[in-house]
């Protein structure tokens, strides 16, 4: 169950109205970075978490905060979308507003399907649909998984807050960019929590290692070329970081076989000299 409160998470304030700026927030909203990504993708976590109850009440807090976050987001959009600080464009919004958010560098949508406010898409007006939401069932995966989210999303944070000179929206992303950086660290502390990097090496740690292939477990593959001195770096020699092998250099070379396939079958209709060819007959077509 959730529940909601009239009130804003953090206040949101915008001194001089940008279009653009508004155009620029929607990528925080429904882009692949944004808080409608991680909203999703930390509550079906939430909803799919199988094992200690913490986890998954852990994941629904931060998630029903990202919606609060949505929520200020939004808000900032529309405040954005009330005017601008140029007198044409001013005068141009009284004629016709869609005129002033082309104008102003604005996204039409925002004026033609949302009337001047948010939408559920990215910088460029790409819906968004999902397919970055991450919930896997392996919690370690899940974790590393929401890091990277959380980075990604604080990175973008980052660069909206130089995009601004006013001061409300500077404010409002301080508060979000240290959110990001609070929800990194306890992404983390659960994988320290589970073990760190050697006890939750490799995901998922419970498939049995001796059923890997281990002679190629821990090798570098590069491409040899001769003359080119061989890459160096952690990954290509020392201990690997589970702690179970050595990380070796190997130059690449095929050990498998040429790929040979069958004859298309007629029910393909794949061109008839591709079944003749293939199948090595030269006067016509496979009966």
């Amino acid at each position: 169950m959730f529940y909601y409160d009239g009130k804003l998470q953090y206040p949101v304030r915008v001194e001089t109205p940008d279009p653009r700026f508004a155009r620029a927030l929607q990528q925080a909203i429904g882009g692949v970075e944004g808080e409608m990504r991680v909203c999703l993708q930390y509550l079906f976590q939430a909803f799919g978490a199988r094992g200690p109850g913490k986890y998954r009440d852990m994941l629904l807090a931060t998630g029903t905060e990202e919606i609060a976050h949505i929520e200020m987001l939004a808000t900032a959009v529309a405040m954005n979308l009330e005017g601008s600080a140029s007198a044409m464009q001013e005068a141009a919004a009284k004629a016709n507003p869609l005129v002033e958010a082309v104008m102003g560098g604005g996204d039409p949508r925002q004026y033609l399907s949302a009337g001047m406010a948010a939408l559920a898409s990215d910088a460029n007006g790409v819906p968004f649909d999902g397919s970055h939401v991450y919930a896997s069932g392996n919690l370690a995966a899940d974790m590393y998984a929401n890091v990277t989210a959380e980075a990604t999303g604080r990175a973008l944070a980052c660069r909206l807050f130089e995009l601004t000179d006013d001061p409300g929206m500077k404010d409002m992303l301080r508060f979000l960019i240290a959110r990001d950086t609070m929800h990194q660290q306890q992404w983390l502390a659960v994988i320290e929590e589970l073990g760190g990097h050697p006890g939750t090496l490799p995901i998922p740690n419970s498939f049995p290692v001796g059923e890997e292939l281990r002679e190629v477990s821990y090798d570098y593959v590069f491409t040899g070329i001769e003359g080119v001195e061989p890459p160096q770096g952690r990954w290509t020699q020392g201990p690997s970081l589970d702690g179970m092998g050595e990380f070796r250099l190997v130059a690449a070379q095929p050990v498998g076989q040429e790929p040979r396939l069958a004859p298309p079958t007629p029910q393909a209709y794949a061109e008839t000299q591709q079944m003749t060819e293939a199948a090595g007959v030269k006067d016509g077509p496979l009966p």
